[in-house]
């Protein structure tokens, strides 16, 4: 059953943006914020930006089923869970590019070849540099994982704080203790 669209297999037909855009871009978003972008202080922000976005969404230059292609089948018939806990996530969401971080669970039953533990949270992290939701991330770990290794099954949970609905929930916390002073 699949419960949300799969993007990955979608080719964008979009033209390469190159760095020196990228920070254009970051200037006119400062000076829409109302900052002054040959501010001092702000003068090498953009090129910081494009910098951290690299790095915050590289995952969509990377191919998780090549992560996966490294199997071993020396196994003597193991055909118990093999289980990840505790893999970091830090992600962004789509809709306003706030961070999601948390933990990611990763558990598959092997088809007579394993794949390294470290493998399993490559994955994740590759899913994780792109812009998500938390439904779509553990579909798509899940599905690399049962595609790759032809597991017999595969289980994925993502606990994450999502910082948005943080903030949101802060702001209606402080909304309601100055409902009481006043």
């Amino acid at each position: 059953m699949k419960l949300v669209e799969d993007t990955d297999n979608k080719i964008l037909d979009t033209k390469k943006v190159s760095d020196k855009e990228a920070e254009e871009a970051f200037k006119t978003i400062l000076t829409w914020m109302g900052e002054d972008p040959s501010r001092e202080g702000l003068l090498e922000t953009p090129k910081r930006v494009v910098k951290a976005f690299k790095e915050y969404f590289g995952g969509y230059t990377e191919d998780a089923n090549k992560i996966l292609e490294k199997t071993f089948g020396d196994v003597e018939g193991y055909d118990d869970m093999v289980v990840e806990k505790n893999i970091s996530v830090s992600s962004h969401c789509e809709h306003h590019m706030a961070p999601i971080v948390g933990t990611a669970h990763v558990a598959y039953i092997p088809n007579e070849r394993v794949v390294g533990l470290s493998k399993l949270a490559r994955v994740v992290e590759v899913f994780s540099k792109r812009l998500q939701t938390q439904e779509r991330l553990t579909m798509q770990v899940a599905q690399a994982l049962m595609t790759s290794l032809d597991a017999k099954g595969v289980a994925v949970t993502i606990d994450a704080a999502h910082q948005l609905w943080q903030w949101e929930a802060l702001k209606k916390k402080m909304q309601q203790q100055l409902q009481i002073i006043s």
